[in-house]
């Protein structure tokens, strides 16, 4: 009895070392993800020029659809719908990231006397609304691009009427097929399309620009 004992309570112990084991790896919390952030920074860089005529703007925080109000960075790969990187944002939402860069854009062109942003409650002569209806990364085709797509709302403040409404469209070739490389293509693209943005606010204000 003795000897045939032994051999079953050594493989008891094996037994309960693997179960001990095996609890501790199910009970371990998964690995922690890393998640790499990201921003939009770019304006254009020969933005269209204008003499100062004594005007002043005021620009508004951007607005953003709500699929994209948010810091997760999306991208599709089927038409109607939309998904998210688990391992790379941005590093704002896409309203935070574009207020400075609207702004920078405008006093670059050297068309008004102040470039002004909010709380600002004293009169001035033209108001800038811009809404972000689209940032999205498609892998939808063979060629993937970012697809960046803004609206732009003048106003004037003494007439209280709409000078003009624009929407800006930029889809800026990846070269590559992963996050970082939208990235990149995204403030290409934003930089592209604020050009735009000045270049039909000059327009819209009577300041050609030169």
């Amino acid at each position: 009895m003795t000897l045939t004992a032994a051999p079953a309570k050594r493989a008891l112990g094996v037994v309960t070392v693997c179960l001990a084991v095996t609890s501790c790896a199910l009970l371990s919390p998964p690995p922690k993800v890393i998640l790499q952030k990201s921003l939009l920074t770019e304006v254009p860089q020969d933005p269209p020029q204008s003499t100062n005529r004594g005007d002043t703007v005021l620009v508004s925080p951007p607005k953003t659809t709500p699929m994209y109000d948010t810091t997760q960075m999306a991208y599709r790969t089927r038409p109607h719908e939309v998904a998210y990187f688990t391992e790379h944002e941005w590093g704002a939402t896409p309203s935070q990231m574009l207020y400075p860069l609207v702004v920078r854009t405008l006093e670059n062109t050297h068309a008004f006397r102040a470039v002004l942003t909010e709380p600002f409650t004293k009169r001035y002569t033209y108001a800038l609304r811009t809404e972000v209806l689209e940032l999205i990364q498609d892998f939808e085709s063979d060629s993937a691009c970012l697809v960046l797509t803004l609206r732009f709302q003048l106003t004037d403040y003494a007439a209280d009427t709409v000078v003009a409404t624009r929407e800006v469209s930029v889809r800026e070739p990846m070269h590559e097929r992963n996050s970082h490389a939208g990235v990149i293509a995204a403030n290409e693209a934003t930089a592209k399309a604020l050009g735009q943005m000045a270049r039909y606010v000059l327009q819209a204000t009577d300041a050609p620009p030169e």
